[in-house]
């Protein structure tokens, strides 16, 4: 498993709204932004349905690991993709800390993403209530 999913009965912008209200109430934050559907249509002239990447971090957990391995920088921030599956209705997938903890393959690092695990199974059970 690379992604936790959840599918949310709201419009795109609501939805990513939500979540970064549960991410900060984890003490995470959503650190970076991509409009695909707009790169889509003005880098190819290829229309898509409502399609954001996010890039998602917590400081601490961020630092800890680039302390570990800076070269596991790379493996940051935690990815993250929001899309509608149909008008009002999303889906998010948020990226599995345990997917860098085995690439890693780094003790201090592995600690580092099961605190981020933990973090992120309350945002899941946030956006659930």
């Amino acid at each position: 498993m690379y992604a936790h999913t959840i599918e949310l009965a709201l419009p795109i912008d609501l939805a990513i709204e939500k979540l970064k209200t549960a991410l900060t109430e984890a003490k995470m934050g959503v650190v970076s932004e991509v409009d695909v559907q707009a790169i889509m249509k003005a880098k190819i002239n290829h229309e898509i349905p409502p399609y954001r990447l996010l890039g998602i971090c917590a400081p601490g957990i961020a630092k800890a690991v680039i302390e570990a391995d800076r070269d596991a920088g790379a493996l940051l921030p935690c990815g993250c993709c929001v899309y509608e599956i149909s008008p009002g209705n999303t889906r998010i997938a948020l990226q599995d800390p345990g997917s860098i903890a085995k690439l890693a393959d780094n003790a201090d690092i592995t600690a580092a993403m099961t605190i981020a695990q933990g973090h992120l199974a309350g945002v899941i059970a946030k956006l659930k209530a």
